[in-house]
C-alpha cells in the first residue's frame, strides 16, 4: 500500500493548483462537467492519482455507483488516494464527485451521447455503428468545449482582432489546417491576417509585429515546439498572443496573454489531435463571428465586395454544367 501513498507530491499539487486559479475571485470553479476535468488533468496526475482518473473515465457510470472502497479496489489505489483525487478535481470529499458524475452521466444518457463513447471501433463494424460513435464522440467534445470555454476570452481575443493592424496565425500538423481555416475566415472580412505552418516562414512573419497586433497560436496539446517559438517571437515585438489548445497549463498557454480552451473525445483512429479538430473549429467561429460584430460595417462590406468578386465563377442558374 505504500506505493499508493507515495503519490501526494506534483501530480497533485499541478492539479489543486489550477483548481484555485479556475475558481477565480468568486471561489467557484467554472462550470464544466466533472469528466472534463478529469481528462484534462490526467496529464498532471502521477501513479496512482493517475489510475483513478483513468479507471473513473474508463466507466464513469460504474464509478457513480460506486463506495470509496470499491472505486479503491477496482483503481488498485486506496481510500485515502480517492480522497486526495476528490480534492485534486475540486470536489470537497467522494459523495460530491459521485454526485457530480451521476449527474453528468444521467444527462449524457437522456441526449444520446454515451452511445458508443469509450467503446472501441471494431475492425468489423458497421458503417452505420462508426458514424453513431463519431458522432456521440464529437457531440459530447462540443459540448465540453461550451462548458469549459471561458467567454470573457473570447471577448478578449476578438477585441484585439479588431482592433490589430496585423494578425498572424501559427500551427503545425493538423493546426496549421485549422489556422488556415481561420486565415480564411477572417481576410474574407477584411482583417489582414496571415497563417504559417512553416517555422522560417513564421518566425519571420511573427517578427514583423508589434504592439497592436495579435499573434494566435494553435495547437491541441499546447506542446507543439515550432508553434511556441512562433507564438513568443511575435510576443517579444509586443503584440497581443493568443493560444487555442486543451491544455491550461501548456507551454503556450502560459505564454499567452489569451487562452481559448477547447475539450476532445478520442476515439479509434482519432486520437485527440484528430478529435481536437471540431472544437477548435467552432471555437474560432465564434470568434470570427465575434471579430464581424465587432467591425460590422468594415465586415459586411469587405465580405459583399468578396462575395461578388466570385460570384462570376458560379454556375449560371438553370444551366446544366
Amino acid at each position: 500500500m505504500a506505493e499508493h501513498e507515495v503519490d501526494t507530491g506534483a501530480g497533485t499539487a499541478l492539479v489543486d493548483a489550477d483548481v484555485a486559479e479556475r475558481r477565480g475571485a468568486t471561489g467557484a470553479t467554472v462550470a464544466e462537467g466533472v469528466l472534463v476535468r478529469v481528462r484534462t488533468g490526467t496529464e498532471e496526475l502521477t501513479g496512482a492519482l493517475r489510475r483513478v482518473a483513468e479507471h473513473v473515465l474508463s466507466d464513469p457510470e460504474a464509478a457513480a455507483r460506486a463506495t470509496i472502497v470499491e472505486l479503491a479496489e477496482r483503481s488498485g489505489t486506496s481510500p485515502a488516494t480517492i480522497t486526495r483525487f476528490c480534492r485534486a478535481m475540486g470536489f470537497d470529499g467522494y459523495a460530491d464527485l459521485r454526485l457530480g458524475i451521476a449527474a453528468e452521466t444521467g444527462r449524457a444518457r437522456s441526449a444520446g451521447w454515451t452511445v458508443d463513447i469509450g467503446r472501441e471501433i471494431q475492425p468489423g463494424d458497421p458503417l452505420s455503428r462508426v458514424l453513431d460513435q463519431i458522432m456521440a464522440a464529437d457531440t459530447r467534445a462540443m459540448h465540453d468545449t461550451a462548458a469549459r470555454l471561458d467567454l470573457a476570452e473570447v471577448e478578449r481575443a476578438a477585441t484585439a482582432i479588431a482592433g490589430a493592424t496585423r494578425v498572424t496565425i501559427f500551427g503545425a500538423g493538423g493546426s496549421a489546417l485549422v489556422g488556415t481555416e481561420m486565415q480564411a475566415s477572417l481576410h474574407r472580412i477584411g482583417v489582414a491576417v496571415w497563417a504559417w505552418s512553416d517555422v522560417h516562414e513564421g518566425l519571420a512573419g511573427a517578427a514583423l509585429l508589434g504592439p497592436g497586433d495579435v499573434g494566435l497560436g494553435v495547437s491541441h496539446t499546447g506542446q507543439t515546439r515550432e508553434t511556441i517559438e512562433m507564438l513568443a517571437e511575435a510576443g517579444s515585438r509586443g503584440a497581443t498572443t493568443v493560444a487555442l489548445t486543451g491544455f491550461p497549463r501548456s507551454p503556450l498557454a502560459e505564454l499567452a496573454d489569451v487562452v481559448l480552451l477547447t475539450a476532445s473525445q478520442a476515439t479509434s483512429f482519432r486520437p485527440d489531435a484528430l478529435s481536437a479538430r471540431h472544437p477548435q473549429l467552432v471555437v474560432l467561429d465564434l470568434l470570427y463571428i465575434a471579430v464581424a460584430q465587432r467591425t460590422h460595417d468594415r465586415a459586411h462590406a469587405a465580405f459583399r465586395r468578396t462575395a461578388q468578386a466570385v460570384d462570376g465563377h458560379k454556375a449560371a442558374k438553370g444551366v446544366t454544367p
